[in-house]
């Protein structure tokens, strides 16, 4: 990993590119993004950038989190995750990673965490078909249906598909595209959907997979 940012989804929207085609992206509030620590091999057992984002209320912190930011000189941020950057000596505490981080046409992969959708059952989990709604089917139209065998095996497989949580899974896409970047706004213009709902918190890092 050679660059990486935290950032917020905005939501979605389109523009034109040159020659008039519409390019639907995904407009991401990325950084400033504050370094707040910086984990070595001989005192942490390895190598990463402790970042931070978001602007958080001091009153809301614990006291190992509101020492740390006093300590380093940094305002209370409300995110806080690591990269582990192939050089590390690049950055230092107190050193601030913005959107200029990066630029149009750069391949990025985003990581975020999907919608949640609560408890779901089949139908909207899986994308099963309902039952007949007509006479002679119970009350029983959005029900599992058959689970398996009555006599052998008498059991349940491992993996089939049952109603239960479903979203607000860890999710990465690969390989988009920075299409523009606003570094007056501290916003990225990535081209595509990205996982998460609006205001959801995401990363963006440069792709580990060519695309080729």
């Amino acid at each position: 990993m050679n660059k990486a940012i935290i950032g917020k989804k905005l939501g979605m929207t389109q523009i034109f590119s040159a020659d008039g085609k519409v390019i639907p992206v995904t407009v991401v509030e990325a950084g400033p993004c504050p370094v707040v620590q910086i984990k070595t091999v001989g005192k942490d057992g390895y190598e990463a950038v402790k970042v931070g984002f978001g602007a958080a209320d001091e009153k809301r912190l614990n006291k190992p989190d509101a020492g740390q930011f006093k300590k380093v000189g940094v305002a209370p941020l409300k995110v806080l995750k690591e990269f582990k950057f192939d050089d590390v000596s690049k950055y230092a505490v107190g050193q601030v990673i913005t959107v200029e981080t990066f630029a149009a046409g750069d391949k990025v992969d985003v990581v975020g965490l999907t919608k949640g959708h609560g408890f779901s059952g089949v139908i909207k989990r899986w994308n099963q078909h309902r039952l007949k709604m007509t006479h002679g089917v119970g009350p029983v139209h959005r029900e599992v249906g058959s689970m398996g065998a009555n006599s052998t095996p008498s059991r349940v497989f491992k993996n089939k598909h049952m109603p239960g949580q479903y979203g607000h899974e860890r999710v990465t896409i690969q390989n988009l595209e920075v299409v523009k970047v606003d570094a007056a706004r501290n916003v990225l213009l990535i081209k595509g959907a990205i996982p998460g709902p609006k205001g959801g918190i995401i990363t963006v890092s440069n792709t580990v997979k060519s695309g080729k």
